[in-house]
């Protein structure tokens, strides 16, 4: 009787662990068929670089995590380049490509409809080295104001002219992997083209200087400038008066033309002729 029991106990057992297996199994087969391949970076792919296929290679993802934008097929791949870091093993996705047909260097990693300007900059304006590519700064101009008061003071202000604006390069390079600072002598800016005109001109009237700023900060700043009176807190300059133009001279008085007398209507009359003389009458 007890042999039964266990004999029974032991088969209760085999036929759950059967059970197992083959539910196990079959989870596992629908779990490969749930899957797709796309391209993954194989290397470290840096911005502005073109794709290669040493550095690509096809692996199976799980479809319902598919990021948008994968890629399925190497050969939509050929000739294409990089817009931003692609770190190994890291998907390679449509938006961090630059156009198809476009060319390599900074030309493909600039946005559509974005500028791509570099300024001069020295160690202080460079942020001691820190402003690298991929940051964020906003651009400062300094410069004295027209006008003034009796006392000989200028008006001058230091102003946020820019906001947010990112750093593509430094000098001649633009890899977004160097976090060390370095002082550079140009700072290369992506900008719309109405803030290129701005800093064009905010470069030619002051000095420009460049100001780190949070990368997820998107707060804009909203300040009224600083002043030499607001610093340090100096009476406000009177404001400047428009100087009024010169009144126009006087037009030179014309020679009056002379007057045109016209001869007096004659009457009409009748000439009578008498011999020799001429006698004029009067018509009646």
């Amino acid at each position: 009787m007890r042999n039964s029991r266990a004999l029974l106990i032991v088969g209760v057992a085999l036929l759950l662990a059967l059970g197992a297996v083959l539910l196990a199994a079959r989870m596992m087969s629908e779990g490969g068929a749930g899957t797709t391949r796309i391209v993954v970076a194989t290397a470290d792919i840096t911005q502005g670089s073109r794709l290669l296929p040493v550095s690509l290679q096809l692996v199976e993802w799980p479809a319902q995590s598919l990021p948008p934008g994968a890629i399925t097929d190497l050969k939509l791949l050929d000739e294409r380049i990089a817009r931003t870091d692609i770190g190994r093993g890291e998907p390679v996705l449509e938006s961090k490509l630059a156009a198809a047909g476009a060319m390599g260097g900074l030309s493909a990693v600039v946005a559509a409809g974005k500028r791509a300007m570099t300024v001069r900059v020295n160690d202080v304006v460079g942020v001691a080295g820190f402003a690298l590519p991929g940051n964020f700064v906003d651009i400062l101009v300094n410069m004295e104001a027209s006008g003034g008061d009796s006392g000989g003071r200028t008006a001058a202000i230091s102003k946020i002219v820019l906001e947010r604006i990112l750093v593509l390069a430094i000098d001649k390079e633009a890899n977004r992997d160097d976090t060390k600072p370095r002082v550079v002598n140009a700072v290369t800016l992506e900008l719309t083209p109405d803030q290129v005109e701005k800093l064009d001109l905010a470069r030619s009237i002051g000095s420009l200087s460049l100001v780190l700023r949070n990368q997820i900060d998107p707060q804009p700043a909203n300040t009224g400038g600083a002043t030499r009176e607001s610093v340090l807190g100096l009476p406000a300059l009177p404001p400047v008066k428009a100087v009024p133009a010169a009144d126009a001279a006087p037009r030179a008085l014309a020679a009056p033309r002379p007057a045109i007398v016209k001869p007096a209507p004659q009457e009409a009359g009748v000439l009578v002729i008498r011999g020799l003389d001429a006698v004029p009458q009067a018509a009646h």
